[in-house]
């Protein structure tokens, strides 16, 4: 896919590798619908895209909520004239043990909330849009691209039931869609990034972050931009479908 002129939409757009994303393929002439929770980030997303010279709409939007995530895709469709290309970025980390034992006794468990907010952030936020994506892209008949951001940990982690869960829900998705969606044009696929560094992984313990740094191979937390190339990879190669591009360093969890 030749990105030039085409619009796409990614969550979680208002910092990080949402953020990162944008920035570059604005800068390869794509037209940005940046969509976030964070207000101030949204904007300032808004503003970097914007200084590219390309053009961009921001959509406040809790993705958990389906009218919001409904209504949205909606407004953004009319007003850009359409959806290429959706990221389903967005993500949230609640680090827990399932139950932590000291001397005897349980003293902690992961709490329903803690599991909660994930799956409705990464799981069902991720169906919600796209789901909606899907409908507009079917209902246009130009085909498509839809990239969900999987995890290293969707093979499971220590203390991530909740993350890894979600993220390994994620790439199944990728599958179930791409069956689905192929006879309309539209591509469906995934990267399931290792560790890297962002506001997001800096909210780990550092005995955790200690830890998995040294199981990288690499020996080294991936960079920003590199996720980016991996995304770029994606949408050149229209033969790159129903599958999930790691991009772990050789980590393993």
């Amino acid at each position: 896919m030749d990105i030039k002129g085409k619009v796409v939409a990614i969550t979680g757009a208002g910092r990080g590798l949402g953020q990162a994303m944008a920035h570059h393929l604005a800068r390869r002439g794509a037209t940005l619908a940046l969509i976030d929770n964070d207000e101030p980030a949204l904007a300032k997303s808004g503003e970097m895209v914007a200084a590219t010279g390309s053009r961009v709409g921001v959509y406040l939007c809790d993705i958990t909520d389906e009218t919001q995530v409904t209504d949205t895709f909606g407004h953004l469709a009319r007003e850009l004239g359409g959806l290429d290309v959706l990221v389903n970025n967005a993500g949230l980390m609640r680090d827990a043990l399932l139950v932590k034992l000291e001397e005897g006794k349980i003293v902690s468990r992961m709490s329903l909330q803690q599991w909660q907010q994930v799956v409705d952030v990464n799981l069902t936020g991720t169906f919600l849009c796209g789901r909606e994506a899907a409908a507009i892209m079917v209902e246009r008949g130009e085909g498509g691209l839809i990239v969900n951001i999987s995890s290293v940990a969707r093979a499971g982690n220590r203390g991530q039931s909740n993350y890894a869960a979600t993220k390994a829900g994620v790439a199944a998705l990728v599958v179930c869609w791409a069956g689905e969606l192929s006879r309309y044009g539209i591509r469906v696929t995934g990267i399931a990034p290792g560790v890297i560094d962002t506001p997001m992984t800096a909210q780990m313990k550092p005995e955790a972050m200690a830890r998995i740094t040294r199981n990288i191979p690499l020996g080294r937390l991936a960079e920003t931009d590199e996720l980016v190339h991996s995304l770029q990879y994606i949408i050149d190669n229209d033969y790159f479908h129903g599958r999930v591009l790691e991009m772990d360093g050789g980590l393993r969890l």
